[in-house]
């Protein structure tokens, strides 16, 4: 199981957010500074969200989260705003290795298959941002503002085997909370579609839940405010 840890940034800085609320926000400083941090521990990848352009759209950091890549020598994978296949390219050409789709993905599946076949299967990867309502989990969009109408189930079947490599999956109710991941929901995912590569986000507070996760059968995990908090080193978690 690969682990990304996460940098979320607004107006360039280090941040976390409690379920994604603009209005709950904890800073943690200077991003190359952390960036750095995370390749001398030694990971390979780091998850950067831009969420200034989550909030307005449109991808507004992409000239910092490249600076990011290329600094770090870490591959990134970010995403915050991305709508349409010119952001989807503007990332790419800035330095990122793969693009995080979300809200298009759920909207516009057709568009979001288009995108990842002409600019290939590694380098697009789909958000899924879920609440549990009472037949499973919906699928929010716009920044989780609002829910889609649509359950996490029948946005992935507009994904058949072949149209995504890669795929993350949020359980908004666990985002910066450490309340620990929704590991049946993981599990169910891995096992109903085996050809896609799900990322876990959300909740991981303990190495316990690292296990817990790849036991479950994720292929990557999102670690963001348990390592801000020095809940577990970043060591630690690549070893376990």
């Amino acid at each position: 199981m690969l682990i990304y840890p996460a940098i979320d940034l607004i107006g360039g800085r280090c941040v976390r957010l409690k379920h994604g609320c603009f209005d709950d926000v904890t800073e943690y400083g200077e991003p190359f500074a952390q960036a750095r941090a995370f390749a001398e521990a030694g990971a390979t990848w780091v998850h950067v969200v831009d969420l200034d352009g989550a909030r307005a759209g449109a991808p507004a950091q992409h000239e910092l989260i490249g600076a990011i890549a290329r600094e770090s020598g870490l591959r990134v994978q970010s995403g915050g705003g991305v709508r349409e296949r010119a952001h989807v390219e503007a990332l790419l050409e800035a330095g990122v290795a793969r693009v995080v789709v979300g809200s298009a993905a759920v909207k516009r599946p057709a568009d979001v298959r288009a995108w990842v076949e002409a600019l290939g299967a590694e380098r697009v990867c789909c958000a899924f941002d879920v609440r549990a309502v009472a037949n499973g989990y919906e699928a929010a969009v716009d920044g989780w503002a609002k829910g889609s109408g649509r359950m996490l189930g029948d946005v992935l079947a507009q994904y058949p085997e072949g149209a995504l490599r890669h795929a993350l999956v949020t359980d908004i109710s666990r985002d910066g909370v450490l309340t620990g991941p929704n590991v049946a929901l993981m599990a169910g995912l891995a096992s109903q579609r085996p050809d896609v590569l799900i990322q876990a986000s959300g909740g991981v507070a303990t190495l316990e839940d690292l296990k817990a996760l790849r036991a479950a059968g994720a292929a990557g995990a999102i670690i963001g405010r348990a390592l801000y908090e020095r809940r577990f080193t970043l060591e630690d978690a690549l070893a376990s």
